[in-house]
């Protein structure tokens, strides 16, 4: 099994007590590295419950409670393949200054000018588990399901706008 540094899916079984907020923002997000409980623990009285409130850009990583429906083995299963992903783009996300943040809600909201909220809802998608990725002022991308760090580390680039991790290498020195 691997190490789990930031494992913001882990939430759904998470036994984080404390008085339940209207809504968490991200500028009260959970530090680079959490580690949650994943076993046994009663989601319900988890503070990811209550739902997220986006001011800037983030990747939202969710595990809403339809993922009972998998079996426990597919849950383990993607649990681990989720955490690696999320492990690998951490360091990318901090450098751009793009939050990263779990929920187990079903609901996310975006502020928008004039204190106003636009609602994302990740019920009905293919999985119950995933990423969003919010820009406040542009349209979200819901990336359900389990994506390895590559490709996710693509969506992200090509969402954001940033410089692709491919560019980074050395390229050869012409000369003439």
């Amino acid at each position: 099994m691997r190490p789990a540094i930031f494992v913001a899916i882990v939430g759904f079984t998470a036994c984080r007590g404390g008085p339940q907020q209207s809504a968490v923002t991200t500028h009260t997000a959970a530090p680079d590295t959490i580690e949650f409980a994943h076993a046994g623990a009663d989601s319900a009285d988890s503070a990811l419950l209550t739902p997220r409130v986006i001011t800037e850009p983030t990747v939202v990583v969710f595990w809403i409670a339809a993922a009972d429906t998998f079996s426990a083995d597919d849950q383990s299963q993607a649990l681990d393949d989720m955490n690696y992903a999320t492990e690998q783009i951490a360091a990318e996300l901090k450098q751009h200054d793009i939050k990263l943040v779990p929920t187990n809600s079903d609901t996310i909201y975006v502020a928008l000018p004039n204190h106003k909220r636009r609602t994302i809802l990740l019920t009905g998608l293919d999985y119950p588990f995933g990423y969003v990725l919010v820009e406040p002022g542009t349209a979200e991308r819901i990336l359900a399901g389990v994506y390895d760090e590559d490709e996710l580390l693509d969506e992200i680039e090509a969402y954001f706008d940033l410089p692709s991790s491919a560019d980074s290498t050395v390229r050869p020195r012409i000369s003439t």
